[in-house]
């Protein structure tokens, strides 16, 4: 029996891009220059993803401005006026809001993609944006000429044209970042924007084949950044059973940084669907304590005794810089971490492996 692990996708940068990228955007960096520091950042990062020993490795989003910005990066018309995100440490981010239309995203995900397969061999997942999150662009007040139904048709032919160019691309995975599933509830108890998202994302994936759509998961956390969470105080229970209604292959969840593990589990257990792939995140990112592999392996090997283990999965609890000014984790830690993540599974593995052949 075979456990998978992926990652979720960003690393953080090294201090230097993300001073260049700073730089960069005063104007006090040229293009070029800038674009040599990204190709540095981008082999380095995948160099040494290809050394933890994983099966599936990402770019590690070196050269997004953001998991949640790429596609409107120069977009013009925008205004800063867009909804506002609070962290449990006090910090915000802010998103911009549209001024007009059509809607068009400016880079698509599977340039990315591209870049990274010309450096590795390796499987890669590429991560895109959900639809519902680009959906937070238009503005509460609407827009002359440019209806809020003319704009979410716009958004979900880029959002395919996003998917499908990253898979017919090669992607190994693609996977839909839904870090405002978990928010959603805290902005709406009710968890009526939450099903207004969950509808949003199932009317894109319904473009896609069951083949298809066998590749293509869906990342929750209850956000990281600054080493700080926006939404953790929402229990999975609330979350999942609207969660898991999402038409996609696998999903990808906070499990490592949760407090009451045994209550995530079941909430996980009653809720999946058959078919349906979970990865648990058993690094927990916001902590820059290294977790050795036996704790890692014992903490696959507890959530195999509820999970079907056909149905399990591991990975990072989010990523390790969603955002690129994100300095809170040096990338000695990320990569630890995930070495210590591919060596734990690979011992629940081996006592799983153990357990099935004793019993025959």
């Amino acid at each position: 029996m075979r456990i998978q692990t992926e990652p979720v996708g960003s690393i953080p940068r090294p201090v230097e891009l993300v001073l260049a990228m700073k730089a960069h955007a005063a104007g006090q960096l040229n293009d070029a220059d800038m674009d040599l520091l990204f190709e540095a950042a981008l082999t380095d990062t995948i160099k040494r993803f290809e050394g933890t020993g994983s099966p599936v490795i990402s770019d590690g989003e070196q050269t997004k401005p953001s998991f949640a910005t790429y596609p409107i990066q120069g977009l013009a018309g925008l205004s800063p006026e867009g909804v506002v995100i609070p962290f449990a440490d006090g910090h915000t981010r802010q998103l911009p809001v549209i001024t007009k239309g059509p809607f068009r995203y400016q880079t698509y995900a599977d340039s990315y993609l591209k870049k990274a397969k010309q450096i590795t061999k390796l499987p890669l997942k590429q991560a895109v944006i959900s639809a519902s999150a680009i959906s937070l662009l238009y503005p509460p007040t609407g827009l002359p000429h440019y209806s809020r139904e003319q704009f979410i048709g716009d958004l979900i032919n880029e959002a395919e044209k996003d998917i499908r160019g990253s898979l017919n691309s090669g992607a190994y995975r693609v996977q839909i970042d839904f870090t405002e599933a978990r928010l959603s509830l805290k902005l709406d108890p009710s968890g009526g924007l939450l099903q207004s998202f969950i509808d949003l994302n199932n009317q894109l994936l319904a473009r896609f084949s069951v083949e298809e759509r066998n590749k293509i998961g869906v990342h929750s956390c209850p956000g990281g950044d600054h080493d700080s969470t926006h939404s953790a105080d929402i229990p999975y229970a609330a979350l999942l059973p609207l969660l898991f209604q999402l038409n996609a292959g696998s999903f990808y969840l906070e499990y490592a940084g949760e407090k009451n593990k045994r209550q995530v589990l079941e909430s996980i257990r009653q809720q999946v669907h058959a078919g349906q792939q979970v990865f648990l995140g058993v690094t927990n990112v916001l902590d820059h304590r290294i977790e050795t592999p036996e704790e890692i392996r014992d903490m696959v090997l507890e959530a195999a005794e509820i999970i079907p283990t056909g149905q399990l999965g591991t990975t990072d609890d989010c990523g390790f810089s969603p955002f690129a000014d994100d300095e809170s984790t040096g990338r000695d830690i990320a990569f630890a971490k995930i070495k210590a993540r591919i060596d734990g599974t690979k011992l629940a593995e081996e006592a799983l492996n153990k357990k099935i052949y004793s019993l025959q």
